[in-house]
């Protein structure tokens, strides 16, 4: 078992990283929030010949899972996630892609399998804890692998920034606590990726974020 590996694609016009995560030693994989431009996500596999295990999805918005069901019945794998308080998002992608112009490829997706707070996923040999991580969106997780100190937050944490929460089922207030109770206390040599823009390390965002800021949390 090698050290896992990460291709960021930017996917969409809201630059949604999707991450193709991988071991290095075996090329074994998943596809996280797949939300769109099938063709590039099967560009950045092919380009290190990942062997993809399964589809991970972060939350049921568009951006994140637009393609999800493309990739699905090409790869022929499961998709794990969100948890299913994000079912009536995952269930109208269709009639949300009109409503922003994102028709080719969008469809509603059912989870083969919905994740829970204390749920683990594995890929190659790399296991992760499952966080329910509500605010952004109400069924949003968050995956945690201890041994590398890392994690992949979705839109729950930015570099600098928080989670919007003005869409449906947005909650700023379970956002905060969802950062304050479960992400920050794993410490502060946790790095992450994001869905949008840079990564970081979550000291660097306690001490610094003007969000977490507010709420005395620096």
């Amino acid at each position: 078992m090698g050290q896992l590996q990460a291709i960021i694609v930017p996917v969409t016009p809201f630059q949604q990283n999707c991450t193709v995560l991988f071991d290095g030693d075996t090329k074994k994989g998943v596809v996280i929030d797949p939300g769109g431009d099938f063709d590039r996500i099967k560009e950045a596999i092919a380009s290190q010949n990942v062997d993809v295990e399964a589809i991970w999805i972060t939350h049921g918005h568009i951006d994140h899972a637009g393609a999800a069901l493309d990739l699905k019945e090409d790869l022929g794998v499961e998709i794990i996630g969100p948890h299913k308080d994000d079912k009536f998002l995952l269930d109208n992608l269709a009639t949300t892609g009109l409503k922003y112009g994102l028709t080719e490829g969008v469809r509603n997706v059912t989870p083969d399998r919905w994740l829970e707070e204390g749920d683990t996923v594995s890929v190659a040999g790399h296991t992760f804890d499952v966080f329910h991580c509500p605010g952004h969106a109400p069924g949003h997780v968050v995956f945690y692998n201890p041994e590398a100190r890392f994690a992949i937050v979705g839109d729950v944490l930015f570099n600098g920034s928080i989670g919007r929460t003005d869409l449906p089922g947005g909650d700023h207030a379970a956002l905060i606590r969802s950062i304050k109770e479960k992400l920050l206390p794993l410490g502060d040599d946790i790095g992450f990726l994001c869905g949008h823009g840079p990564g970081g390390r979550f000291g660097e965002e306690r001490r610094n974020n003007p969000f977490l800021n507010d709420i005395g949390y620096a």
